[in-house]
């Protein structure tokens, strides 16, 4: 399993690597907030330090529970309720007071996982159907009416992200993040450009809707 470390402290980040390698995981350091939302999307689990140098890991996990699901785990010299309780609302999945036992935290990660593989164990389809729209996921390819789709690379990404989620809102954020791996770019013109240009492929008015300031909902009835 590979295992990012989101902290800034060297001693402590180098007792945390050795802990997850010698449980056979793969571990990755970071010291900074701003890296861990960068690369966040290549681990299975998130060790978080609160007390960061470029920003507070309590804002590095909310942005991080925009976009992902992955198990987070908090690991702060912050032992008051107050933390405890701001950490585990804005999305944590566990809280833990250093000096941490190693062998404790390898069991919670242990923990954690296990929710996590048992919440996603629902196998994902190879194909989407909504209404006359048909999204094969393995191939990368789309139909309407039986009818060859020619979408971009772009395109069908972002509609095979907006049919996994048909009747759910995806945010603006989740969208960044899935396909250009920045949820938080200064500019998100980008998205509003494929955008465009899918709806007009699709000829679909309604199909893809607006959801003013979050994010955008594909209505449709599955197949």
């Amino acid at each position: 399993m590979d295992v990012l470390i989101v902290e800034d402290d060297d001693a402590m980040a180098g007792a945390l690597t050795a802990a997850v390698e010698s449980a056979g995981h793969h571990p990755r350091r970071l010291a900074r907030g701003a890296d861990a939302l960068l690369s966040h999307r290549n681990f299975q689990v998130i060790l978080l330090d609160l007390g960061l140098p470029d920003m507070d890991g309590l804002e590095v996990l909310r942005k991080l529970r925009q976009v992902t699901d992955v198990p987070i785990l908090i690991l702060t010299a912050r032992d008051d309720e107050r933390s405890v309780v701001l950490g585990l609302r804005s999305g944590a999945d566990d809280y833990l007071v250093k000096p941490v036992k190693l062998v404790e935290l390898l069991a919670r990660i242990e923990a954690v996982t296990r929710r996590a593989a048992r919440a996603g164990g629902v196998q994902q389809e190879d194909t989407i159907v909504l209404d006359d729209l048909a999204i094969d996921l393995k191939r990368h390819t789309a139909t309407k009416a039986g009818l060859p789709l020619a979408l971009t690379a772009t395109e069908f990404e972002l509609l095979a992200l907006l049919a996994r989620h048909a009747g759910s809102v995806v945010t603006r954020e989740q969208i960044l993040d899935a396909l250009w791996g920045d949820a938080f770019l200064a500019s998100s013109r980008s998205l509003d450009v494929h955008l465009t240009g899918l709806r007009a492929k699709l000829q679909k008015p309604g199909f893809i809707i607006n959801v003013r300031g979050v994010g955008y909902r594909v209505e449709a009835a599955s197949g």
